[in-house]
């Protein structure tokens, strides 16, 4: 018998949550298999086994935390197979026996199969047994969720969703969510960048209408362009592309600017990085912003790309609200928001129009610069945003 522990992931991680087993008690493996995926408080990973042989024992169910090194998993030796395991065509196949009528007489209890059901959009969605047992215990209807896995798969998440909007069967009562590693990482962050960081926020309205223009009539999206105004911002503030030192006491401007791009997934938000944002091309930021969020999206963000972030850019329009006041993502120390894009009334050249206008809302860290770089930085953008045929004539 042979049993792997949680191994390091790196990063200075401590423990993972279990999301989903990829292999049931039974089931053959081979080296570097898959067996796990885990939930660590950065990113989702494949955990692969070291061994190969048969799964012996699953230590943990799905939903629960494990510390690093504690038991994954044990799988028992191919050597240990009985004489009659090994009878018949020797093709031992994942969750199979060995061909009937080769000489092996072992019945298999057969293991339960997930289902295929008819969810809101009226397409099927496969549902594993653990979910439904999830939704039965807590009195979900899964013919009421719309899955968000992999070809609308109801997970676990989508019950504990629907959970949350089951009524109470009596007053009074509460209900206790643990927090999951993410959101325990999140906490942390977040109640560290407030409890340091003195910060301020200054905002402006912007005549979006040139760029709107300008995106209808060519390929790179409004995220490219505007990742690529926030670019020459912070060429012209680096101060803005920077970290503290707080024992040292020194502001340390960064060459690199890892643009992060705050993307709302199932699991919460995250903040992967466009890596190296000032050597691109406003169609190479496309492609990357594109990438970046898809994957982060289908959670395969590295955990390189989620912490390696020199400044953020957030587009809250995608969220239907016009501002936010952010909290900066720590160690970074500035944040820059955009809201959605409406019609609005506004005066331009006299003369009372319509025009496409947003908020852009801008949050720094006072420590490191004072108003008036945060407004010329954010003018930059702002005069980019509102002229942004003459601004990438510039770049």
């Amino acid at each position: 018998m042979n049993t792997f522990v949680l191994p390091d992931l790196g990063e200075g991680l401590t423990e993972a949550e279990v999301v989903r087993w990829l292999v049931a008690e039974g089931d053959v493996i081979t080296i570097d298999q898959p067996v796990v995926e885990v939930e660590t408080a950065k990113a989702v990973v494949e955990v692969p086994s070291p061994h190969a042989g048969r799964v012996a024992t699953r230590h943990v169910p799905e939903g629960a935390t494990l510390d690093v090194g504690a038991p994954l998993i044990t799988v028992a030796a191919l050597d240990s197979y009985t004489e009659e395991e090994r009878a018949g065509s020797g093709n031992v196949l994942i969750g199979y026996g060995t061909s009937p009528g080769t000489g092996s007489t072992r019945k298999r209890r057969p293991r339960e199969s997930p289902i295929l059901m008819s969810g809101p959009s009226g397409a099927s969605k496969v549902v594993s047994p653990l979910v439904r047992k999830l939704a039965r215990d807590h009195g979900v209807d899964l013919s009421s969720l719309i899955g968000t896995g992999p070809g609308g798969v109801i997970t676990r998440k989508d019950v504990e969703a629907g959970r949350s909007r089951v009524p109470e069967k009596a007053e009074g009562t509460e209900r206790r969510i643990p927090l999951s590693g993410f959101r325990k990482a999140v906490s942390a962050v977040l109640t560290r960048s407030r409890a340091e960081i003195p910060e301020a926020t200054v905002w402006v309205d912007v005549d979006c209408t040139g760029l709107w223009e300008l995106r209808q009539r060519t390929g790179p999206g409004l995220m490219s362009y505007l990742a690529r105004f926030v670019v020459a911002g912070l060429r012209q503030y680096p101060v803005l592309n920077a970290r503290i030192d707080t024992e040292r006491q020194e502001i340390v401007e960064l060459d690199t600017i890892n643009l992060g791009l705050a993307v709302q997934t199932d699991r919460g938000l995250v903040v992967p990085a466009v890596m190296g944002a000032q050597a691109m091309t406003t169609t190479m930021l496309d492609a990357a912003i594109r990438d970046v969020t898809a994957r982060a999206r289908r959670n395969e963000s590295t955990p390189a790309e989620l912490t390696a972030g020199t400044f953020t850019l957030n587009n809250y329009g995608a969220l239907r609200v016009d501002g936010s006041a952010a909290i900066i993502n720590h160690p970074q120390v500035a944040m820059l928001g955009i809201g959605r894009i409406i019609d609005r009334a506004w005066v331009k050249d006299g003369a009372l129009t319509v025009r496409k206008i947003a908020q852009l809302s801008f949050v720094f860290d006072h420590r490191v610069c004072d108003g008036g770089v945060a407004a010329g930085f954010m003018r930059v953008v702002a005069d980019a945003i509102e002229d942004p045929a003459s601004a990438l004539a510039q770049l």
